[in-house]
């Protein structure tokens, strides 16, 4: 009895633990359903959808919402959104209801379509960006009409089994709970109204629900050693090996194949890692009072274009970050003492859109740190992450013991010397 109590609780903590993000504690979605107003057998709400993750946003396809009902009701209509099935409405005639499943499923509508149709925050092909990225991207919403649910607060039963998904697997959503009602502004900011009922829902992402193997790795380089630390062999899996497609390969250029498929089956390059992304960190130069960090980022996958990507890392020297060049930075702060993770991500019409494999498929920045002389060392890998996210995912760094080895203190003298005098070559050429 004791053994099944012990395996129980491991398998709880496991997945409890799973779902939790050390880099981002707080992050979860929020869907909160509002009831606006009574209708003769139902309800009016508006569904609100927010990403408080603060690195990991919803992609195309986008989001999907499922729940159950909890008595026999029927959507009538919505605004802002559809569901993916209509279902059984025989029985009812004349007016017949938007959807009659009990186990509806909505998403969101594509960018465009009539007015008459649009609701605020929607019309985004299910694309919410994440909160430290975008707040005001990060949230999408409907309305929907519920008939045969009940008129009061008293007669309206909350749906149950909510699931998200957002565009795959991953997400795990508690039950809903009733909350204090909503208040509202009105569009001129003169009047507040309130809803009649307002219930909440919490999803959690679990990467290890999500997917049995990593989708990046992390490649290591500096200018102190001419080795280079490669991603792990088959981190992401080797179940698309063979499938993959060398980058000299006429098959590239066929009609059609840079086309997404409907279960975002991958179309990837051949490499040892078989991942879609690579992520390389470059220590690049030492300067008296900064060091120099290149991060360039690699697409090897042909059918995928990342829009709005996002990528964090965690490092003890981010705490003095002095400049970055090309992309966007954000500091991130999971608890209040500790000032060691930092969002990157494009900046808009220039990088945002990260391409599919090829020529085109990479990003690439630079950061300029201040040194902190009490920690600061390129001794044992110190110069290198801890911990760095694509997209929210987790990537796979090298084991610590392949990383670059730092020379003797002559060697990395004369190292440093090479450094700055083929930077004071190259501003010289530039001035002149």
């Amino acid at each position: 009895m004791r053994l099944v109590i012990s395996a129980v609780c491991v398998v709880v903590l496991f997945s409890y633990a799973a779902a939790y993000d050390p880099l981002d504690p707080n992050g979860n979605i929020t869907i909160k359903w509002d009831v606006v107003s009574w209708t003769p057998d139902g309800y009016v709400a508006v569904v609100t959808m927010s990403n408080f993750q603060m690195f990991r946003h919803i992609m195309n396809p986008g989001w999907s919402l499922g729940w159950t009902w909890a008595k026999k009701e029927v959507i009538w209509s919505m605004v802002g959104a559809q569901t993916t099935e209509q279902g059984d409405c025989s029985k009812f005639k004349g007016n017949v209801p938007h959807c009659c499943k009990k186990t509806p499923t909505v998403v969101d509508l594509l960018p465009g379509v009539p007015y008459n149709q649009q609701f605020s925050n929607c019309c985004k092909g299910g694309v919410v960006a994440a909160w430290g990225q975008d707040p005001s991207s990060a949230v999408s919403s409907f309305q929907v009409s519920v008939g045969l649910a009940g008129t009061s607060n008293k007669t309206v039963k909350l749906p149950k089994n909510f699931t998200l998904l957002g565009p795959g697997p991953g997400y795990t959503c508690g039950p809903a709970k009733v909350v204090p009602s909503t208040v509202f502004l009105t569009p001129d900011k003169r009047r507040k109204t309130q809803a009649q009922m307002t219930w909440n829902v919490t999803c959690t992402y679990s990467q290890f629900l999500a997917r049995k193997n990593p989708s990046c790795c992390v490649s290591l380089s500096s200018f102190y050693n001419e080795t280079i630390t490669p991603c792990p062999s088959c981190a992401c899996g080797c179940q698309n090996k063979r499938n993959c497609v060398k980058s000299d390969s006429k098959r590239i250029n066929m009609v059609g194949i840079h086309t997404p498929k409907r279960d975002n089956e991958p179309l990837l390059q051949c490499t040892h890692h078989m991942c879609p992304i690579r992520v390389h960190w470059h220590v690049k130069l030492n300067y008296k009072d900064y060091w120099r960090v290149k991060i360039a980022v690699t697409n090897f996958n042909y059918r995928m274009n990342y829009s709005l990507w996002t990528l964090a890392v965690q490092h003890p020297n981010l705490n003095n970050v002095t400049q970055v060049f090309s992309f966007h930075y954000k500091p991130l702060l999971p608890y209040e003492s500790i000032n060691d993770t930092g969002m990157f991500y494009g900046m808009k019409y220039f990088n945002d859109l990260l391409m599919e494999a090829g020529p085109t498929g990479n990003v690439q920045s630079e950061i300029l740190l201040q040194k902190d002389k009490d920690t600061f060392t390129f001794k044992q890998g110190w110069a290198f992450p801890r911990k760095v996210y694509f997209n929210g995912e987790e990537c796979m760094l090298p084991p610590p013991d392949t990383y670059p080895i730092l020379p003797n203190s002559a060697h990395v003298n004369l190292f440093n010397f090479a450094a700055f005098i083929f930077t004071t070559m190259l501003v010289m050429l530039a001035i002149w």
